[in-house]
């Protein structure tokens, strides 16, 4: 019988030859396994470290395979597309659907090493816990090449190659998360984040516990179990969550004494449920919660009963054929830097213990409808988000109260009511319309950079007896940040800014964005906002740490009938700020802040049960004063931060 090849002569020995590479990867990646563990027996933990190297070189190696691999399925679906709507004969296309058959099996059998779906480390996402679905999912989908069914497609899985969309020829090999997705393909050197659960990073479960299938839904849980305490030369009543404007000035008591505070409160859980709609688009929706929240019922001198909290609930949509994805819910803001593309769960965070992050870095969580498409096979993202507007404003040398201020020609402005109903009875700022987020990302082969932008509209109302008249300002700015990995997935530089007027509740300092004039007109204040850091990962147990932060807001004051208003105005009195109980005065409008911080996180137990870590942090902060009256007073902490956290999806 003679056979026919629809694949090129030199594809069809790069075929043979990839074919023949994996089978001898998949014999040396057991006699490495066998050599390792005889090792192991004279020295176990060098014999630990050699397999750990050696794996990351095959993994290396397999990772060139499989995108010759994939290369061929590109070849072998152009060939199919050209010959059916050619008019080739079906014998002819069943035998190129076999031989993709054939090729996609060999590249999950040389990836998974045994077929078995376990896990091993990646040098593309720098974890040891990335996975593949379970092989018995794996082989059916494999095993059924003509069956009618969904694939899993867009970021959440590997590109499906079909000739017919109601016969779908090859599934691919499926990735967990969708992060672990993008990440293959764009290739930027980054990855996701090599130690997701870190600092503020938990983006769910990873490799195969923790993952659920429900019919169509798989559902993905994640999150820590967290011990967490500061010992700290000032007392600052926040825990682990750093109130920067709180750090007290000599005048107050507790500037002069030593705090000591810990909480499990920020123990985390989360919870995706994942589906996909069609054969090119993934419906998802994520929760994430804590105990961070202060309910009225809280009593730290026994339960310590903290409230649980919402910090994400959102869904996305993601669509691999056109190459668009919808987020509708409360997420990270789109300001928020992040490591690849423009994805939910990947926000460049830092990894520090205290649950503020850092001075200086840029972020909230809130209601958003973000619309992003990405062009050039993943690297080049464009992203545009509505989100929830709240103007925080400053009020100094007003008289206010309940969001009123009265203003020194005796006018009244509204800048905020109390909640009612079900919202808690705390001030929210009068909006007319929402924030409007813009940024762009780049992922080329080497590194991570976006630039953004905002528009914020601060509005207030300014009455007296039968007449009054609104007020609003046009508020925003720019910036950018750039993941430089400089020794990929080993060594990595971070770079992160924002600057503007009227934005300065999104950096973690919460400096004021606005305040008011005379006449009781909108002053947006102009803030900027910088962090910078140093992350290595010299072993996959140990991470190493180094961040700056820094956050300043301007002055934006008014003078009117010898009486003096505004942010920063230097006709405030400040005479009493360096005398202990001093009646003097001390107005202390934060000018800056700014921390520099040094940590390291170390895994000692880790295994299909979890995680098992700890973590320690030396942090310095330093707060300065807008000079006035007497001058311009500073004032400094030093911190001591010490975690364990058990990670039992990851």
């Amino acid at each position: 019988m003679t056979t026919f090849s629809l694949l090129p002569a030199p594809a069809s020995r790069q075929m043979r030859t990839w074919l023949c590479v994996g089978t001898i990867l998949a014999t040396g990646l057991l006699s490495m396994q066998l050599s390792g563990t005889a090792y192991a027996a004279e020295d176990e933990t060098a014999s630990l470290e050699a397999l750990e190297h050696q794996m990351a070189q095959i993994q290396e190696q397999q990772k060139a395979l499989q995108k010759a691999l994939m290369g061929m399925q590109k070849q072998i679906a152009a060939h199919r597309a050209a010959l059916t709507h050619g008019g080739g004969s079906s014998a002819t296309q069943s035998a190129v659907s076999g031989s993709s058959h054939h090729t996609l099996t060999t590249a999950r059998n040389t990836t998974t090493g045994s077929g078995t779906g376990h896990k091993g480390w990646s040098p593309e996402t720098g974890s040891e816990d990335v996975g593949i679905e379970s092989a018995g999912t794996t082989a059916t989908a494999m095993n059924t090449p003509h069956t009618t069914g969904r694939h899993v497609t867009g970021p959440d899985a590997q590109p499906v190659f079909s000739g017919q969309d109601d016969h779908p020829d090859v599934e691919a090999v499926i990735g967990h998360r969708a992060e672990d997705m993008i990440s293959r393909i764009a290739e930027n050197s980054v990855g996701p984040h090599a130690r997701e659960t870190a600092g503020g990073q938990a983006a769910g479960a990873l490799g195969d516990h923790g993952v659920f299938h429900m019919g169509p839904v798989t559902l993905i849980l994640g999150g820590f179990l967290d011990a967490a305490a500061v010992v700290e030369n000032r007392h600052i009543a926040s825990g682990t969550f750093n109130y920067w404007q709180a750090m007290p000035y000599p005048n107050e008591s507790r500037y002069h004494t030593n705090n000591f505070e810990g909480s499990a409160r920020y123990s985390r859980i989360s919870l995706m449920a994942r589906g996909n709609v069609d054969t090119h688009s993934t419906i998802s929706g994520f929760f994430e919660m804590d105990f961070g929240a202060g309910a009225a019922t809280t009593d730290a001198y026994e339960s310590n009963s903290y409230a649980f909290r919402m910090r994400q609930a959102y869904l996305a949509y993601d669509n691999s054929d056109l190459n668009f994805h919808f987020l509708a819910g409360q997420a990270w803001s789109m300001l928020t830097p992040g490591r690849i593309g423009i994805i939910p769960r990947q926000e460049s965070l830092p990894e520090t213990v205290e649950s503020s992050m850092l001075a200086g870095q840029t972020w909230a969580r809130q209601l958003q409808f973000r619309f992003v498409k990405d062009f050039l096979q993943h690297r080049l993202w464009l992203g545009l988000s509505i989100e929830n507007s709240a103007t925080l404003y400053d009020t100094t040398g007003f008289t206010s109260s309940d969001g009123t201020v009265t203003l020194p020609n005796g006018k009244t402005a509204t800048v905020s009511s109390n909640g009612t109903g079900l919202t808690n009875d705390a001030p929210f700022s009068n909006e007319i319309a929402p924030d409007v987020i813009g940024k762009v990302a780049w992922d080329p082969h080497w590194g991570h950079y976006e630039a953004v932008g905002i528009l914020h509209f601060p509005h207030d109302r300014v009455a007296s007896l039968g007449q009054g008249h609104n007020n609003t300002a046009i508020a925003g700015g720019g910036g950018g940040s750039m993941v430089l990995p400089v020794l990929p997935h080993k060594v990595e530089v971070r770079l992160a800014g924002l600057a503007g007027v009227g934005i300065g509740r999104y950096g973690s300092v919460l400096l004021p964005d606005a305040t008011l004039k005379a006449d009781g007109d909108v002053a947006p204040i102009p803030s900027i906002q910088a962090t910078g850091g140093v992350i290595a990962h010299p072993t996959p147990r140990v991470d190493v740490y180094g961040f700056f932060g820094y956050q300043e807001a301007g002055r934006r004051y008014s003078n009117y009938g010898g009486g003096a208003y505004g942010y920063g105005n230097p006709n405030y009195s400040n005479l009493g700020c360096e005398t202990e109980l001093s009646t003097l005065g001390c107005t202390t409008n934060t000018r800056s802040v700014m921390e520099a911080t040094v940590g390291a996180w170390y895994r000692f137990f880790k295994g299909h049960y979890g995680t098992v870590e700890a973590g320690a942090q030396l942090a310095y902060s330093r707060r300065d004063a807008w000079k006035g009256q007497g001058g311009g007073p500073d004032t400094s902490m030093s911190q001591i931060f010490l975690d364990f956290r058990y990670l039992p999806f990851q």
